[in-house]
């Protein structure tokens, strides 16, 4: 069993910053893709920036150039910068891996499947 713990997130001005980060249990390599989603009260939850098998990242259009993944593979932990914070990122943000069923990174895994951590809250106010 996969787990992720997020932490980092808080109270925040607009235009302000925050760090994220996202520690798994085993390692990074292991899975298909590891990221961040967020979900905003009465909206659907959507992907914010992941990485992709071979390091590739994505990111949602509205967070481009003010939000940055990265990673530390030596602990495990995928992070998220989040600069020049507006009102509308206000959200909690949930760490997630997808992983294959088979071997890969030396585990194995039964089935597809994605796993998520509990969720952080940011939010941007004044």
């Amino acid at each position: 069993q996969v787990q992720l713990v997020e932490s980092g997130g808080g109270l925040v001005q607009p235009g302000g910053s925050l760090r994220l980060s996202c520690t798994a249990s085993r390692s990074i390599f292991s899975f298909n893709a590891m990221g961040w989603y967020r979900q905003a009260p009465g909206k659907q939850s959507e992907l914010v920036a992941r990485f992709t098998s071979g390091g590739n990242t994505n990111y949602v259009d509205s967070v481009k150039g003010r939000f940055t993944i990265s990673r530390d593979s030596a602990k495990n932990t995928v992070y998220l910068q989040m600069n020049s914070l507006k009102p509308e990122d206000t959200a909690v943000y949930l760490c997630n891996a997808d992983v294959s069923k088979g071997y890969s990174g030396g585990y194995y895994y039964p089935a597809a499947r994605d796993f998520w951590g509990r969720g952080t809250q940011v939010t941007v106010s004044s």
